[in-house]
């Protein structure tokens, strides 16, 4: 800062200036040293199972605070023998009053001591609760997380409560301006014939009164089994983990009465496309190089001005609002989407110029734009696992599906093994299968589902022509 200012003095009289390059070191001035990354984690996931089958997961990471969470393989594609919604009410449930808690304030207070919050997602597949907290608080966390996923009370006026919860969510969920949530629920029922992961993600309006106490403890009695579940930590000592899961989860009894994985549903999703294990990943970089977005507010390259949703549709069609792809992966499954939009009148064309992207994802990808796709999601990759909650997820999800855990460093090697081949290969086989189409919105001009097919199975991705004699 001193030598800034005297320099500054210096020269500010009108004199010349140094010609000196930038890279040139300053002399006086000691030699930098940079910190070098080998994308090696420090610390490496911990696995063990105990007796009941329940499987316990850390990662250490440097800090004061950890995140500590119970994963379970229950989401609404398990509904198919109960009503839709379970999955939804039982997320909205969460960290409500317990055998031990008499009410979520109570709980909400326990955890402030420790300085911690807590939170209950559910996706399709997985249900997760999840609790941030000082280490120091660790038994008191997982004495919370064993009480409010194994006796929570279910009251009542809980229940009610919930009822009108859901039921704002989907008022909330049909007036928003952006129509992705939507689009999404409608591709997955689409795609897999409103069965397995095509099952309804948000309650339906007509089952919000038929969900009960009842139905409920039927659903956590099949699903909420220890070899369904895994308790997943960061930031804490595999050992102190492992010796809290034994002291509340070992011998826990649910309150609803021994569970048994007998009436489990086993069906496998039949989708427009399997994803096997070997094809995940090239279909995650094949989804980085189509990228897209809005028009509004394009933004700079950082933001995928190089993608080809952008290069090839926003950046020529003007009249298009939003052209972005979407890679949703399951254990048996996956989809690979375009959602676009644009003006009722412009809709068939604007289906053509997707269909396009579509057959030209199976020709051959540039050297340059693979690589760009690659780093770009290299980047997001480790730029994700940052954060300990990201951590945690993903520790959760991957013991929870594979019964181990791919390092960050081990996910990069493979993203940088992927050729043009692979993107060829799995666009092909894609392309092969039947397509699945969702569409909101004025669909007088939407082309039907044999000309979209059609157009999905010729060489340039072009719908068939139709001929009008009035207009």
């Amino acid at each position: 800062f001193r030598f800034g200012i005297a320099a500054y003095r210096k020269y500010s009289s009108g004199g010349g200036y140094p010609n000196i390059s930038l890279s040139t070191p300053l002399p006086g001035i000691p030699k930098p040293v940079f910190a070098s990354v080998d994308g090696q984690e420090k610390y490496e996931t911990k696995i063990t199972t105990l007796e009941n089958g329940l499987k316990v997961a850390s990662q250490n990471k440097f800090g004061q605070f950890c995140t500590v969470g119970i994963l379970v393989n229950s989401g609404s594609r398990h509904e198919a023998k109960y009503p839709s919604g379970i999955a939804h009410f039982l997320e909205k449930l969460a960290f409500s009053s317990t055998a031990q808690y008499g009410s979520k304030d109570e709980i909400l207070l326990t955890l402030e001591k420790h300085g911690g919050i807590c939170d209950c997602q559910t996706s399709r597949d997985t249900t997760m609760y999840a609790v941030s907290a000082e280490v120091k608080g660790l038994d008191t966390v997982v004495s919370l997380l064993s009480d409010a996923v194994l006796q929570p009370r279910l009251l009542d006026d809980e229940i009610e409560m919930t009822k009108m919860a859901v039921r704002f969510e989907l008022e909330d969920l049909n007036m928003r301006p952006d129509p992705e949530p939507l689009l999404t629920e409608m591709i997955h029922a689409a795609a897999y014939r409103g069965n397995t992961v095509g099952l309804p993600r948000f309650c339906p309006v007509d089952n919000v009164d038929k969900i009960d106490k009842t139905m409920l403890h039927s659903y956590l009695r099949s699903y909420y089994c220890p070899e369904r579940m895994v308790l997943a930590g960061v930031g804490i000592e595999h050992e102190q983990l492992v010796e809290c899961a034994r002291k509340y989860l070992l011998d826990a009894k649910p309150v609803w009465g021994t569970s048994t994985a007998a009436n489990v549903d086993l069906s496998v999703a039949h989708s427009i496309f399997f994803c096997s294990e070997d094809d995940f990943i090239p279909f995650a970089v094949l989804n980085m190089m189509m990228g897209g977005g809005g028009s509004f507010s394009a933004g700079g390259p950082g933001k995928g001005m190089f993608t080809r949703l952008y290069l090839n549709v926003l950046n020529r069609h003007h009249w298009m609002y939003n052209a972005t792809s979407y890679h949703h992966s399951y254990e048996d499954s996956g989809l690979l989407c375009i959602h676009a939009s644009a003006d009722p009148r412009q809709v068939r064309e604007m289906v053509e110029i997707i269909t396009r992207e579509f057959i030209q994802m199976a020709g051959n990808a540039g050297e340059m734009e693979l690589e760009r796709a690659k780093t770009q999601l290299k980047s997001m990759l480790m730029m994700n696992l940052e954060s300990r909650p990201v951590i945690f997820e993903d520790v959760g999800r991957q013991v929870l599906s594979t019964g181990k855990r791919k390092l960050p460093h081990e996910l990069c090697h493979l993203i940088s093994n992927v050729t043009a081949g692979d993107i060829k290969r799995v666009a092909t086989k894609m392309l092969r299968s039947k397509p699945a189409v969702a569409a909101l919105g004025d669909l007088t001009e939407l082309p039907s589902y044999e000309h979209i097919q059609a157009a999905l199975s010729s060489k340039d991705g072009r719908l068939p022509r139709m001929y009008r004699l009035f207009r």
